[in-house]
């Protein structure tokens, strides 16, 4: 590289009559303002002619269906299948800000496509960081190619593994896995004695973990990760025996921005199991005065949580009040003095949605999901026929419908595998904004297309 050129050599002999393109990708930018010269290729051929086939297509996302930037689509000749996962592709390109790419200069043959959405930059296939699409039958080209749309998806692990694991500052302990478990358990088999006293909570995935232990006096505990009964991996928890622990007993709660949605009661979750209560040491003010018909309960399916129960009033102002010890968690644990200030939203806020769902094949399973502006899931439901669905009290703002062809009817989105050849479940996400306005009722028909 000197100023404005770049000149490239070759140690080895080119063959003859045959086409090379060198795919810069990323790697030239000014040196000024480093703008990059993206997707730059040079073409040239040892022969009289050059190779002018295409490929070109588009990469999506299987589950939101949103284009994926800066993914990597490439093709290997079928002989050199072998190498995927092993080996960097000779022939690629990047999609652009729309998902779309271009494979140009191609000869005639047989090729395998995939998509790359890695986290690195080394083209390889990472199953345990990257994600993963492909066209499963071999290409035969012959002619320019066009609309060869890849969806990638992330690949379950096939083996179970640990990525993280640590006991934490304040002495609980967690766990992060490569895998979504079906019915995981965990049992502390050394010392046996710290089983029965434990506290566990997965995340919504099962992917995570996180164990309260009520002795943490070991030097190292033997921990037993199972599924649906089968033992997965045991793992060993090593402290030092000078190891101290600062708890500091803290609360969440549901309001949004401070405000409590009226078909919810008011809720608090902490970072600690909570053994006991002192209702004596809350106090509620509805507009400054005193009340005290007001009821503390705990979660009968979440021992972090605890609702309290009163019946707040519109334009209202509500302040909680707990002071010092009103909570108290494991290892004696007790809250600091706080407050939490609120008020109770307005049914007037709210709008309903109602959707009327057609169905292409019946008896087979559709899993219907409302999703909000940042394509989050807020209800959901399954259905085999058509269906009228009422979705009550919304806020007001922009939803999305999206439909999973549950095609084992397992109730939820399975996705592919390279391997086995497999594709993910198909996911349709309805286009149509369905804006929701307060105090309206908003009636859709969505007639699902056939997959």
């Amino acid at each position: 590289m000197k100023k404005k050129f770049l000149d490239i050599s070759f140690p080895d002999t080119l063959e003859k009559n045959t086409t090379y393109t060198l795919n810069f990708g990323k790697l030239i930018a000014d040196i000024n303002e480093n703008n990059v010269l993206k997707n730059f290729s040079y073409v040239f051929s040892t022969g009289p002619k050059l190779d002018s086939l295409s490929i070109k297509g588009k990469v999506t996302n299987s589950i939101t269906g949103e284009p994926e930037i800066e993914a990597v689509a490439f093709i290997l000749p079928l002989e050199r299948d072998t190498i995927f996962g092993k080996g960097r592709p000779a022939i690629y390109s990047l999609t652009d800000s729309s998902g779309h790419y271009s494979l140009n200069n191609l000869r005639e043959g047989t090729y395998k496509i995939y998509a790359l959405k890695e986290k690195g930059g080394d083209k390889i296939y990472q199953q345990s960081t990257d994600e993963i699409g492909f066209i499963k039958e071999p290409i035969v080209l012959k002619k320019n190619l066009d609309s060869v749309n890849i969806q990638v998806f992330k690949e379950d692990a096939s083996v179970f593994r640990i990525l993280d694991k640590r006991i934490n500052a304040d002495g609980s302990i967690s766990f992060a896995f490569n895998q979504k478990l079906l019915k995981p358990e965990i049992v502390v088999t050394d010392p046996p004695a710290l089983d029965a006293s434990k506290y566990t909570k997965f995340s919504k995935n099962n992917d995570s973990l996180k164990i309260w232990l009520t002795d943490l006096s070991f030097d190292s505990a033997k921990v037993n990760i199972n599924d649906n009964g089968k033992l997965q991996q045991t793992v060993i928890l090593n402290r030092g025996k000078k190891e101290t622990y600062t708890r500091v007993l803290t609360a969440t709660d549901n309001l949004e921005d401070r405000t409590l949605n009226p078909n919810r009661p008011f809720k608090m979750t902490f970072n600690f199991p909570i053994l006991s209560t002192d209702a004596n040491k809350i106090e509620l003010l509805e507009d400054s005065v005193k009340r005290t018909n007001f009821t503390l309960e705990k979660d009968s399916t979440d021992f972090l949580s605890y609702y309290i129960k009163y019946p707040w009033r519109v334009k209202k102002s509500y302040e909680l009040k707990f002071e010092a010890g009103a909570f108290t968690a494991i290892f004696n644990t007790k809250n600091k003095e706080f407050k939490k200030d609120f008020k109770l939203g307005s049914k007037d806020d709210y709008g309903t949605l109602v959707l009327k769902l057609i169905v292409p094949e019946k008896d087979k399973s559709y899993i219907v999901e409302v999703i909000d502006a940042n394509k989050h899931a807020v209800n959901s439901m399954v259905i085999t026929k058509d269906t009228t669905v009422t979705f009550n009290n919304y806020k007001a703002g922009k939803y999305y419908t999206r439909i999973t062809y549950d095609n084992n009817k397992n109730k939820k989105w399975d996705t592919g595998n390279v391997t086995l050849g497999t594709q993910p479940e198909k996911i349709w996400n309805e286009p149509k904004e369905l804006s929701i306005r307060a105090l309206w009722e908003r009636n859709e028909t969505i007639t699902i297309p056939k997959e």
